[in-house]
């Protein structure tokens, strides 16, 4: 059902929302970009509508809100264990563009869907809204075109904000008599989603294992510093590490936490006997490069990477994820040149 709200009328969902849910959407942070005097887009809990951000990408994605940077899964002492409580306790409404919906269908696969349910992933996952953001044009580095996800495939409401009204798609049930009685009637609306990108990728239809043979991977070992941003602006990067922290006050006492890691830095391959994989940046991104777009695919059908560009968005040295994946084509004729070898 479709309707045309004004921000008031669109505030006052926003408080009929709050009474059941926390509402997370793209906030500008002003000030906090990654270079001097400059913002950055980032999800936080609002209260108002006016501070959603409803122009620009966001610099981070949506998956804090269901897997946050730190999260305690229980307190522990001498004697007992005690689960911690949920970051929430109520539902969310989360704001977000078509891709991170599509992401959000990859953090389902992963935490719930792949032979185990994630109790700490599901009890956050639990009575979610998703509210998905039109989008007018393609935004810098963005190709979720090519990677299938400029389109949502459920929501609960689409909106796009144009001419000082809110146009709404909505298919949450339970919300529509509200917005019916706001808006007045119901009106034949049109979200908006790209068609096209800039950027345009071609994943090859050849690719295979072979491809860890290329001399494409190399050049990373100069120009990527193993900062780990790319993962962590990623909406579908999941890797994480536990850490027990002991309070000072008593050594055995503390709890354990799980905290968001990235396979581009430091230390993350480290096992037990001092053993370590993947020390150099060419093997780091080679693993992260066929996780998005081979494996992932192998085992569950599509593809992990959804298109969103951030990781190029954020990247110091300029690294391109796109520019690697068109590089694919050409390093597999290099490898079948080669015989494989």
């Amino acid at each position: 059902m479709g309707y045309i709200l004004n921000e008031n009328s669109m505030q006052k969902v926003f408080d009929i929302w709050k009474k059941d849910y926390v509402i997370y959407a793209p906030k500008r942070k002003k000030g906090e970009g990654m270079y001097s005097d400059t913002d950055c887009i980032r999800y936080e809990a609002v209260d108002t509508v006016a501070e959603v951000e409803f122009q620009r990408k966001s610099d981070y994605s949506f998956k804090e809100v269901l897997l946050p940077l730190s999260q305690t899964l229980f307190y522990f002492t001498e004697e007992e264990v005690k689960e911690a409580k949920p970051e929430r306790k109520k539902g969310a409404v989360i704001f977000l563009r078509s891709c991170d919906l599509h992401g959000v269908k990859r953090l389902d696969q992963i935490y719930l869907e792949n032979g185990f349910e994630d109790y700490y992933y599901k009890r956050l996952r639990e009575n979610v809204k998703f509210v998905v953001i039109g989008c007018e044009h393609s935004y810098d580095n963005c190709f979720c075109v090519s990677m299938g996800t400029n389109i949502p495939e459920s929501f609960d409401l689409a909106l796009s904000f144009k001419e000082e009204s809110f146009h709404v798609d909505s298919r949450w049930e339970e919300l529509n008599p509200v917005l019916k009685e706001l808006a007045g009637e119901e009106k034949k609306v049109r979200i908006p989603f790209v068609k096209e990108n800039e950027i345009q990728v071609k994943i090859p239809e050849n690719l295979s294992l072979d491809i860890i043979k290329s001399t494409m991977w190399e050049e990373y070992n100069s120009r990527c510093i193993n900062c780990g941003r790319c993962n962590f602006v990623c909406p579908t990067c999941t890797c994480f590490s536990m850490q027990d922290i002991f309070y000072t006050d008593n050594g055995k006492v503390g709890e354990r936490r799980r905290v968001h890691a990235s396979c581009m830095v430091d230390g993350f391959t480290e096992v037990a006997g001092g053993g370590s994989y993947r020390n150099k940046s060419s093997e780091r991104m080679r693993f992260r490069v066929l996780h998005k777009i081979y494996d992932f695919k192998k085992r569950n059908g599509y593809h992990m990477c959804v298109g969103c560009g951030r990781c190029d968005d954020v990247c110091p040295e300029y690294i391109s994820f796109s520019n690697c994946i068109n590089k694919l084509e050409e390093a597999m004729e290099e490898v079948n040149s080669n015989g494989g070898k």
